[in-house]
Formats: C-alpha cells, structure tokens, sequence
C-alpha cells in the first residue's frame, strides 16, 4: 500500500467517477483503475462498487477511505512542517445537531486556520447519521446531546461503534420563541402553557425515534406538531406561526438578532451537549483548534 494509492482512491471518491478522477490526477482511467484494483486486492476489501451509471463506495470502503485520508492530511502536514513543501489543501468536516454554537466555532477554525486552500464541511444533520459519520470518519468530530432519557440507548450505539464522548457543557432547557410571542414577557415557562402553540422539531428520517430526537422531552404529547429539516425553517415558524422549540438556550444573537429569545422552561432536566470521535483516531491539527473554539463558547456560556 503506498501514498499514491491513497491519493488515487481518496480522489476516485471526491470526483464520484474513475474517469473524471483520472483527468484531475493527469493519468490514464486504466491506470487509475489498474491502481485501485491491485489496492483492493492488497487489503482485501472492496472500496468501490463499479455499475453503469458510475462508482458507489461500499460501507467498507467508507472506513477505509476515512482512514486513508487521516493519513494523508498527517502526511500533508509532515511535508509542509519538515520539507518546506507548498501548503496543500486541507480537508476537515464534522457533524453536529442543529446548534449554532457549532457554527460560531466553524467560523473561530476558519478565521484561525487562514490558508489561501481549504475545503472544510459542517453538517448539520440527523443524529443517527452523525454517529454514523463519526464511525466511519467521514467527520472528524460529531456533537450530539444527551439526557437522562437517552443516554442509555445513545451509549450503547456509541460503544458498538467505538465512538468515545467528551461533555462539553451543560444547561436547562429552554424554549425558543419569537420576541413577540404571547409567552415573551415571563421569565420562566411551564409545559402545560406551551399546549396552544405549534411544537417544533428537527425530523430524524427512518431513525425518527425519541431517542433520536433533537429536542429533549421529545415523548411529550403535543396538538400541534411541525418538523422540518433546517434551521431557517424553524426560525420562519417560530416568526410567522408562534411556534416553539426546547433546545440548550444558547443562541448567538448575531445571528437573528433580537428576534428569537431563550426563556428557562419549569422541569426538572438536564441537557449535556457531548463531542464524539471515533477512538482509534487522533484530532488532526484542525480538529483541536475547531475543539478549541468550542471549550472556548463553552467556557463563556
């Protein structure tokens, strides 16, 4: 197995064809080809899946590839630090719940980092699937929460997927409404005063089961039910329909301004928001400087 061979099937997976890879690489397809056939023949498994409307990559070659491309970025790293090599391009991603502190923290690694190339992912999305991605390092970190409903079901899955968590911090619930809202003025706010408005949640696709919701007291009966799939959406609702959500009150006002405040909500809860990475992996230098940005938010909350 050589370095090459990782380039070649880390680039077979970004272009999604063998063809537009090889043009990119500036090889012949057969080579290219012929290169990733003698790398799976080596390590035994099989990365891509070929069929007539192109290249899938199979759920073993999803771990390999993860793999590989750690090794890469050191590698990369090692050639700048040591060889006075030109910077490559970096790449980093993770996932997380819907929580703007996150993206707060993709803008502190951004800013810090201050390379001329990079090609960085946040991916806000469904919490199977950010356990997912942490597993098969497709994202280097992942953030998800964590309640006294959930957390015997999430650490069993994140145990059997040989994920580890860290707590990042931990805070009531509150609910998140317009500043206009009829429940605006009280300082704290009872479930039972909530049953009028619509209840706002993040959907979780085929895994849309309590434990996977985004939203603590997810088992909670409600009369009106919205659930969508992006932060804009609930933050129109929350504006045009009086609609509410239970998050961890942390809610950057750069970002909406005044419009959506956080009021404590009466129970007797607690959210813990925990990073996850797989264990048989070390941060890279971006992942500790974006962990960084996030202890840092933490600390000021």
């Amino acid at each position: 197995m050589t370095l090459q061979q990782l380039k070649y099937a880390l680039e077979v997976a970004d272009k999604g064809s063998m063809s537009e890879a090889a043009k990119s690489l500036f090889i012949s397809q057969p080579s290219l080809s012929n290169a990733i056939k003698a790398l799976e023949k080596e390590i035994k498994i099989t990365i891509f899946t070929r069929t007539n409307r192109g290249i899938t990559i199979s759920n073993e070659g999803t771990e390999f590839l993860g793999y590989a491309r750690q090794v890469i970025q050191q590698f990369d790293m090692l050639e700048e630090k040591y060889l006075s090599a030109e910077p490559t391009k970096q790449h980093f991603c993770i996932s997380t719940q819907h929580y703007t502190f996150a993206a707060n923290a993709f803008v502190e690694l951004v800013k810090e980092f201050g390379a001329s190339e990079y090609e960085f992912t946040i991916r806000e999305t469904k919490t199977y699937e950010i356990i997912e991605n942490v597993k098969n390092l497709q994202s280097e970190l992942g953030i998800i929460f964590l309640s006294n409903y959930n957390e015997t079901v999430l650490l069993k899955l994140l145990k059997e997927s040989n994920i580890s968590f860290s707590e990042l911090f931990t805070t009531k619930p509150h609910v998140f409404i317009y500043k206009n809202h009829p429940l605006a003025d009280k300082k704290i706010i009872d479930l039972n005063e909530l049953d009028e408005y619509p209840c706002l949640s993040y959907e979780q696709g085929v895994y849309n089961s309590f434990y996977f919701s985004e939203e603590i007291l997810s088992t909670r009966s409600v009369k009106k039910s919205i659930k969508v799939s992006d932060r804009a959406a609930i933050v129109n609702f929350m504006i045009g329909l009086n609609g509410y959500t239970i998050s961890s009150g942390v809610f950057p006002k750069y970002l909406h301004g005044d419009n959506i405040i956080a009021v404590p909500l009466n129970v007797d809860e607690v959210i813990r928001i925990c990073i996850i990475k797989h264990k048989d992996v070390t941060l890279t230098k971006l992942g500790e400087i974006y962990l960084e940005a996030l202890k840092k938010i933490a600390k000021e909350l």
